[in-house]
């Protein structure tokens, strides 16, 4: 069974980071919340975070100034910002995605963490060298029947 990849949730609203950690733990991925960006900044310092998924808009520290101090520490981990203002898309220049709340379904939401966990992994391993060579020959076979 492979581990299961950890997403940081971060938001200041403590409903909203329930209702997305239950969402995401059903699909099995392991969830760490956090309710403020300095909290965030404490959990990913210690590392074994796979993706960043954080609110635009919160007090102190934006999403925008989390991810930018995230990437300067592990630029290989995507991030991803929602906001529920689609006007801060703007702002939102540091992450890797930026998501609309409310009009970003559940599943599509899901999709996008799936891409973009399979992105950091990178592409999977390739079959044996072997086995090409014997589909090259059986594609040049049929080729020239």
């Amino acid at each position: 069974m492979r581990p299961k990849k950890t997403i940081l949730c971060v938001d200041h609203n403590e409903q909203a980071l329930a209702v997305r950690k239950f969402m995401l733990e059903t699909r099995g991925y392991r969830v760490i919340t956090a309710l403020s960006s300095e909290e965030a900044l404490e959990v990913f310092r210690n590392g074994g975070i796979d993706l960043v998924l954080s609110d635009l808009l919160m007090p102190q520290m934006d999403g925008n100034e989390l991810v930018r101090r995230m990437k300067d520490m592990t630029p290989e981990v995507p991030t991803i910002l929602m906001s529920g203002t689609v006007k801060a898309f703007e702002r939102a220049n540091r992450a890797d995605a930026f998501l609309p709340k409310g009009a970003c379904t559940p599943v599509e939401m899901l999709e996008r963490i799936r891409i973009m966990i399979a992105r950091k992994r990178g592409p999977r391993k390739t079959l044996r060298p072997a086995f090409h060579e014997m589909s090259r020959a059986m594609q040049e076979t049929v080729g020239a029947a």
